[in-house]
């Protein structure tokens, strides 16, 4: 079975096609991914209209790419008749609202034959609802002209189910899922039955990352750029900062990083202009960031690991690129846990991508198929 899939809930545009020529085995034919990075970065964050506009210029040549890359894309030769134009004139009323992309795509479906792949995944949720507006119309364009069906994708899910990816994982788990837009720990009971046990009451990490790297006068994103600088801190600077380590001891599941990013815009206001500008100072805040960070995230997930007698921790999200919190969570989880799987996806495969949202589709059976009920969800809860 060949699963094309497709996700613009943020600010990258992505498609891929995996495969499953035997039975628990994946292959990843293609994985194509166009970042807005750079775009977004003077702005110090992501905007979603210009996000979504970005999707519409990158979706055909990204999906283009993919299907080069997965050797199924070849031309047709010929192909005229009023089929075709109802099929279009139909495709035209789908995308509607994306006027540009119905251009793109009316090109290339006219170029190329219908590809070898049974369905096509689409992300619904959560995420930037204009952003993923425009993949779900573009994968219920692809339906309509392919006749190939749609199912219907959760984006966290797909962060939780990446690890299963030729990986025989031993459930119950614990899975933290952590990124710019979310921070939650969940208790994995089976594929398609999660409960969120616990989960941030305010900012996420990575936007703690975030804003406090703008605090220190670091570009965007900041979450790289504080590990970047965290990662020099014993080579360059002796200065010694602590910040909170907010609700460490608290009794629950929950985590909060407000405060955090309060404390360091308090402790900037008070240096001296010196101060504020000297690499050693942004340095030494920049490890205390993260060790922050991670000390919170390694203790409540090892606490819920334990009081659910989870045999798996599972890491997903953009801040499981971090390599400094993948070291200690394998180093506690050793000392502390030595039962407990780790799992942690390699860096291109922990932010987001289409891959998860297809290896989501070939292992949860009960996610929904069809276009007739399909939306944008962006709040969307596993």
């Amino acid at each position: 079975m060949k699963i094309l899939s497709i996700d613009t809930s943020c600010d990258d545009t992505s498609i891929s096609i995996v495969s499953t020529p035997k039975k628990g085995c994946f292959t990843i034919l293609s994985n194509i991914v166009s970042s807005q990075e750079k775009l977004h970065q003077e702005y110090g964050g992501v905007y979603p209209s210009l996000a979504k506009r970005e999707h519409q210029k990158n979706l055909v040549p990204v999906l283009q790419k993919a299907l080069k890359g997965a050797k199924l894309l070849s031309e047709v030769r010929g192909v005229k008749g009023a089929k075709l134009l109802l099929k279009f004139k139909k495709l035209s009323e789908i995308l509607e609202r994306e006027p540009e992309l119905y251009k793109k795509l009316e090109k290339f479906l006219k170029k190329y034959k219908k590809p070898n792949i049974d369905a096509i995944a689409v992300t619904v949720g959560p995420g930037l609802e204009p952003c993923l507006w425009v993949g779900i119309n573009f994968a219920r364009a692809l339906e309509h002209y392919w006749g190939i069906p749609v199912i219907q994708i959760n984006h966290i899910e797909g962060h939780v189910l990446i690890n299963f990816l030729n990986n025989d994982v031993k459930l119950p788990a614990i899975a933290l899922i952590v990124s710019g837009g979310h921070t939650q720990i969940i208790l994995v009971k089976k594929i398609g039955k999660y409960e969120i046990i616990g989960e941030t009451r305010d900012d996420a990490a990575g936007e703690c990352f975030d804003k406090t790297a703008r605090i220190l006068g670091l570009p965007y994103p900041g979450g790289p750029e504080i590990a970047r600088m965290a990662s020099d801190s014993n080579k360059t600077s002796t200065q010694v900062i602590t910040m909170p380590r907010p609700m460490l001891h608290t009794k629950d599941y929950d985590l909060s990083f407000s405060g955090l990013k309060t404390a360091v815009l308090y402790d900037f206001k008070k240096r001296t202009k010196k101060q504020k500008g000297s690499k050693a100072y942004k340095i030494a805040m920049a490890k205390e960031i993260q060790q922050s960070i991670i000390d919170v995230l390694i203790k409540k997930t090892l606490k819920a690991t334990r009081d659910h007698g989870a045999k798996t921790v599972i890491l997903g999200g953009g801040v499981s690129a971090n390599k400094e919190l993948k070291r200690q969570f394998k180093k506690n989880i050793k000392k502390q846990l030595p039962k407990v799987q780790f799992l942690a996806p390699i860096p291109k495969l922990s932010t987001d991508n289409a891959v998860m949202i297809a290896i989501t589709a070939l292992l949860n059976k009960n996610n929904k198929k069809g276009v007739k009920a399909i939306k944008a969800q962006g709040n969307l809860r596993i």
